[in-house]
């Protein structure tokens, strides 16, 4: 018994000494547990307030004031030839990329009168069953607004982009080089492995993939807010963010959306926004001159603008059986005349879009107006890069590459 009792009790220390010791250890890890507790707890919430806050913000940032566009599908029907068709859209779509145009609204104003042949396409609610003209008018305007790199994932070979080779490109602020140093990009989620806990890697136009903060299904489109790289590191992360972020932060123009609707009634009905739109406008011949509008005093939160087509508005609203009304005027809050006394029978849709966006420049006041655009390294002019240096002195442009 003494021998082994000998063996345990370490020399020149009595059994109060040891259990002291040992008391005083329990009461230390007790301790360092309470610690670790409370930075768990603390850390906790500190995240729960930075996700309420960033709630917040999404709230604020959807909030900004918008201007939707509405353009019958049938106008390319008129067109001559499949590359006036292609081109005709691509004039849409650069008008509403000058104009900052927010959301673009492709409305059938036939309906089911004519039996015509029928098309698919996915736009914002869901994959959509429509006109043919009006699927490939949405389908030209989503593959102009689509950033360069993205277009390979997400626009196969298709005969309604055989001749999109020809259209100008927009060279919106979105449509990033890989030179381009700015704090938000558009990406698509890739079908890679990732460890459990980390989010999916996107591809936004750069050598490497970027590591994000969320796991989602590979093959979706999504704004990507990239973050400072740690130190030692060369691996890119980023926060996934919403469509309204970059422009609600930074003031760029951050593209616009393009939806579908079967009929008139439905461009009003199926508003992406939560209140609708509050101040809509129709333009007709027969409406009254844009001159009698005051200027700066007409306010919104989400405007909408609705363009007729051959026939006009008056047209859709016939062929639309969802609407009682008997006049197209008492659809909007402003029936307007973008040009009186016009010098021809007839103003073009495409050509109308450009003349009433200019006219209501003037007469539109946004409620929450996006800030100024005052960040660097977006893109500039696709011909010559920014020759301009930090003192504000123009440098000389090569023009070696043109001999």
């Amino acid at each position: 018994m003494s021998l082994s009792t000998a063996s345990t009790k370490p020399p020149g220390k009595s059994w109060r000494e040891i259990n002291q010791e040992r008391k005083a250890f329990k009461r230390q890890r007790n301790e360092e547990k309470i610690v670790k507790r409370a930075k768990r707890l603390a850390t906790e919430k500190n995240a729960e307030i930075k996700q309420k806050e960033e709630i917040e913000k999404e709230k604020k940032y959807a909030e900004i004031s918008t201007v939707s566009i509405a353009v019958p599908g049938s106008i390319l029907e008129n067109a001559q030839s499949a590359e006036l068709r292609t081109y005709l859209a691509g004039q849409i779509a650069r008008a509403a990329c000058v104009f900052c145009v927010d959301e673009i609204i492709v409305y059938d104003d036939i309906g089911e009168k004519l039996n015509t042949k029928k098309s698919k396409l996915e736009d914002i609610d869901g994959v959509k069953v429509a006109r043919k003209s009006c699927v490939q008018l949405a389908r030209i305007l989503q593959y102009l607004e689509c950033p360069q790199y993205l277009r390979k994932h997400f626009f196969p070979i298709h005969k309604d982009l055989e001749f999109a080779g020809l259209l100008n490109p927009l060279d919106a602020p979105h449509h990033l080089r890989m030179t381009n140093d700015f704090k938000f990009r558009e990406g698509i989620t890739m079908n890679k492995k990732v460890k459990p806990g980390k989010g999916s890697q996107v591809n936004v136009g750069l050598l490497q993939d970027v590591s994000t903060d969320k796991l989602l299904n590979p093959g979706i489109r999504v704004t990507v807010r990239m973050l400072p790289p740690s130190e030692g590191s060369k691996k890119l992360k980023g926060k996934i963010v919403s469509l309204a972020t970059p422009r609600a932060e930074t003031g760029v123009y951050w593209g616009y959306t393009v939806r579908i609707a079967s009929s008139l009634s439905q461009v009003f009905t199926q508003c992406p926004y939560k209140d609708g739109y509050d101040l809509t406008i129709g333009t007709s011949d027969k409406g009254t001159p844009i001159d009698n509008l005051p200027s700066n005093e007409i306010t919104y939160n989400h405007a909408l603008i609705v363009f007729g087509g051959l026939h006009g508005i008056e047209a859709a609203l016939e062929s639309d059986e969802q609407l009682q009304v008997e006049e197209a005027s008492l659809l909007f809050n402003h029936y307007i005349n973008v040009l009186p006394n016009q010098g021809s029978r007839t103003i073009r849709t495409e050509e109308a879009i450009l003349i009433a966006m200019s006219s209501l420049r003037t007469k539109l006041k946004a409620n929450n107006e996006p800030m100024v655009l005052k960040e660097s390294g977006l893109a500039v002019s696709s011909t010559f890069p920014n020759q301009s240096g930090n003192n504000g002195v123009n440098n000389k442009i090569d023009l070696s590459r043109f001999d």
